[in-house]
């Protein structure tokens, strides 16, 4: 489990460094090992703007979550695009959570107890 491989991508990206793109951001994984599963949840702007304490982080703002938006949706179309389960973080809390729950399991069930199937690093 990474939670940051697929986000530290993206958000890096996010910020507008012309010398920064996709491409680019993902350059220092290379040849490390890949989550098997990306749980994508969205959120409409509205819906998070009704959250309580939406927009005191650094990176909830607007225009900032609407680039990563993109570039999330730029790693769906990529070769990624079997890794990604989206799911609708604007239900209910326990809609979202039996739907995560779901995802794992779904994965870890095409996984087997032998653990064929998990990514692996491939010597350089």
């Amino acid at each position: 489990m990474d939670r940051y491989y697929y986000s530290g991508i993206v958000y890096s990206a996010a910020k507008q460094n012309p010398s920064l793109s996709l491409d680019w951001a993902r350059k220092p994984d290379e040849g490390l090992p890949q989550p098997d599963v990306c749980i994508y949840i969205t959120i409409s702007p509205e819906e998070a703007a009704k959250r309580g304490g939406f927009g005191e982080e650094r990176y909830e703002k607007q225009e900032m979550q609407e680039r990563v938006r993109g570039l999330f949706g730029e790693l769906q179309q990529a070769s990624e695009r079997d890794d990604f389960v989206e799911i609708d973080g604007g239900r209910a809390l326990d809609v979202v959570e039996q739907e995560v729950q779901m995802a794992v399991e779904a994965r870890i069930s095409a996984v087997g107890t032998s653990g064929e199937g998990l990514r692996t690093v491939q010597p350089w």
